[in-house]
């Protein structure tokens, strides 16, 4: 069965860019596009008498907001298939179920009930840091939401575990028929003074911090390559802090895609200080896609 791709909403003007970001990648993937909406008002309004035939104030807004978003996503392609679900749970558990039939997990930046000034809401954050699929949050200026830039970017990092991200980033660079990006920031090494300085200094020439970082790069790509050979695949090595390299690489991406490692048995969110970064503050829409070890 095919997975479909996930869109939480919640009514907000975050979500609804969420939706309209899920449905055009859903029309590119050819994937059944499901949204859900968390709601608790079985838990908050009174229980009616069985012969009522009233329904709970929160139950009608919660289907008329999936309702309204079903509508947006069909009006915008008519072909692909979309089904809606209103659960009663809390947001983090319903998205994080839904996830784990999903082929990707689409969220907004914000929910309607986030703080003005947060960077991230802390749905999306939680959800992101804890999925067993990949999550994508919509966030980012309209040039970069827009696709124009023709560009996906990938972060790679130390872990081989991160092949997950690379191929995920290929795919995503194919259906869009755009170039794709791998980026890996580096830092120049202290001296070892240990090492006797003639051979410290041998050792370098032989092979300098570039040269190892591009080692890295090509390792990380290899199969990607062999597997996509129609992505035009470039490589960018950059002196800097990872978070940083990155954050500016995204200005210039349509989607930026990193790694995130998920301990067997360790609770919490886990996510790498990178990945929390670009989902605070990336100027496209970000996706995390997870590795276990």
């Amino acid at each position: 069965m095919e997975l479909p791709l996930v869109v939480g909403v919640d009514g907000s003007d975050s979500s609804l860019l969420a939706v309209d970001w899920a449905v055009d990648e859903a029309a590119r993937r050819e994937l059944p596009l499901r949204l859900v909406h968390a709601s608790l008002w079985e838990r908050y309004e009174r229980v009616r008498p069985s012969f009522s035939t009233d329904r709970p104030t929160g139950e009608v807004l919660a289907q008329n907001i999936v309702a309204a978003c079903a509508e947006r996503a069909r009006l915008r392609h008519p072909e692909v298939k979309v089904t809606g679900d209103v659960l009663a749970a809390d947001a983090v558990s319903t998205l994080l179920q839904a996830a784990s039939e999903a082929f990707a997990l689409v969220t907004g930046a914000r929910g309607r009930g986030e703080v003005t000034g947060l960077l991230l809401g802390s749905v999306s954050l939680t959800v992101a840091a804890r999925a067993e699929c990949p999550v994508v949050v919509v966030r980012g200026e309209e040039r970069n939401l827009r696709g124009s830039l023709g560009r996906v970017v990938v972060g790679i990092g130390d872990s081989t575990g991160g092949a997950g991200a690379v191929r995920f980033a290929a795919r995503e660079a194919e259906v869009r028929g755009c170039a794709m990006t791998a980026v890996r920031a580096w830092r120049s090494p202290a001296h070892d003074r240990s090492v006797p300085a003639d051979d410290r200094d041998a050792a370098e020439a032989a092979r300098t911090p570039e040269e190892q970082v591009s080692a890295l790069l090509e390792d990380a790509l290899r199969e990607v390559v062999r597997e996509h050979p129609e992505v035009d695949v470039s490589r960018r090595a950059v002196e800097g802090p990872a978070h940083r390299v990155l954050l500016e690489a995204s200005a210039e991406a349509d989607v930026i895609v990193v790694g995130a490692l998920r301990r067997p048995g360790q609770f919490g969110l886990q996510l790498g200080t990178v990945a929390h970064a670009l989902l605070h503050r990336s100027a496209c829409p970000v996706a995390v896609v997870p590795h276990r070890i």
